[in-house]
């Protein structure tokens, strides 16, 4: 989180809801990655955060890119990034988007099954190809543990078939979970591809593309979580110890020559480099002897904040822009405790539901968790949702109850 984004939030009159991206804030983030992760290659995740100006920055600094649709492929084509720099990461795909991106020039794509590896073969031959393992991701708040991936045993006989077919089986691949706490899932991670990469080495299969995916977590939530530091310290010890560090697997030919690490970082690159202003919409009791006031926002669930679901993602948020008081707020869960809200020496708080301003009861974003804003908070005021970089614009509806997709504001 920046100043910066303060600073703008508190001059601008822009109408709310909107999200305001710190450009500078993304590239350090990106610097940081490439410092803690020396060789590796940063895929960044398209589907965090899509905007033109964040793939532009990125692509300027050197990132590749990891996407999921043919929509993501001419988005991010039509900024000039060479196709070489591009991964098809979905797993699941028709056939005619794997043949269009293949028409289109990307070559490196994921899949996790048997039919999927048939269509790669009909509409992608002599491709790169990468097999997804599944892992269970314990410590994730937003686990990816069901829909994606293969059995380890399933993915080495796949790639046995794909090497047989004629196509270029070149890497493993897992995901950990999104905003991952525990830097020793990586460690299993990639104990677990390791051994898989050993089985396939004994078939002559020699990968040069261990790809550990992203979950890396943003810090700028309620929960604590290690820094970005002790990821890579964990993650870059467990890849020598697994891999030998500069062995094999590094002397392939481009675009892994001495790469034999694959990051796909998207909440961890842009997160925090966001916020999102809204406005409240409505102060209300359901009774007199209600403890907590309803604090409607004209923004919910449909307008980015899909990941308020379950409660699983707990923003920060602030009683207009204050970046002192959102300090205070993480510096006091930090030390295990304090009042979710502003300052409380100074301020009456009190304790809230919040929620969006669709006609739709699903769209409650805090119930159970604790928040709490001014006892004086009233219609019209702002509030501030912050590191809110990532999975926010990208989730937001088109047309729900008429509500305009989120705005985005780069700085």
């Amino acid at each position: 989180m920046t100043e910066r984004i303060a600073q703008f939030l508190t001059e601008t009159n822009i109408d709310t809801p909107f999200l305001v991206l710190d450009l500078n804030a993304v590239a350090e983030r990106y610097h940081a990655f490439t410092q803690l992760f020396p060789r590796a290659q940063i895929y960044y995740a398209v589907k965090a955060n899509p905007e033109p100006q964040v793939l532009r920055r990125l692509a300027e600094l050197g990132s590749y890119f990891d996407v999921a649709s043919v929509g993501e492929i001419d988005l991010v084509l039509n900024q000039g990034i060479d196709p070489s720099r591009i991964s098809f990461g979905n797993t699941i795909k028709k056939e005619r988007d794997i043949a269009y991106g293949y028409g289109r020039g990307v070559r490196l794509f994921a899949f996790d099954s048997q039919a999927e590896l048939d269509k790669l073969v009909r509409a992608a031959p002599g491709a790169r190809l990468i097999c997804r393992i599944l892992f269970d991701g314990q410590g994730a708040a937003w686990p990816l543990n069901k829909k994606f991936g293969c059995d380890g045993a399933m993915a080495v006989d796949l790639m046995i078939d794909a090497a047989r077919r004629g196509m270029k089986p070149c890497g493993l691949s897992l995901h950990v979970g999104s905003q991952q706490s525990d830097p020793g899932e990586y460690v299993r991670a990639l104990q677990e591809l390791a051994r898989h990469s050993q089985t396939l080495q004994r078939h002559n299969i020699v990968l040069d593309a261990i790809n550990i995916g992203g979950g890396m977590p943003a810090h700028f939530y309620r929960d604590n979580v290690p820094e970005l530091a002790q990821f890579a310290a964990a993650i870059m010890q467990s890849f020598t110890d697994s891999f030998g560090g500069a062995s094999a697997l590094a002397r392939q030919s481009p675009p892994f020559d001495h790469v034999n690490l694959m990051l796909e970082p998207g909440r961890g690159l842009v997160g925090d480099a966001g916020a999102i202003a809204t406005e409240i919409v409505l102060v209300a009791k359901k009774s007199p002897h209600d403890e907590r006031s309803w604090v409607y926002l004209d923004i919910g669930k449909f307008g980015g904040l899909v990941e308020t679901m379950d409660e699983s993602i707990h923003y920060l948020i602030s009683h207009g822009h204050d970046y002192a008081d959102v300090q205070k707020q993480k510096i006091a869960a930090k030390n295990g405790g304090g009042d979710h809200g502003a300052d409380a020496s100074t301020n009456a708080m009190m304790r809230v539901i919040l929620a969006g301003p669709t006609c739709d009861s699903a769209d409650v974003l805090y119930s159970k968790e604790d928040y709490r804003l001014p006892a004086t908070i009233k219609t019209g005021d702002r509030v501030t949702i912050w590191s809110t970089g990532a999975y926010t614009s990208s989730y937001c509806s088109v047309n729900f109850n008429g509500f305009p997709p989120l705005k985005t504001v780069c700085i």
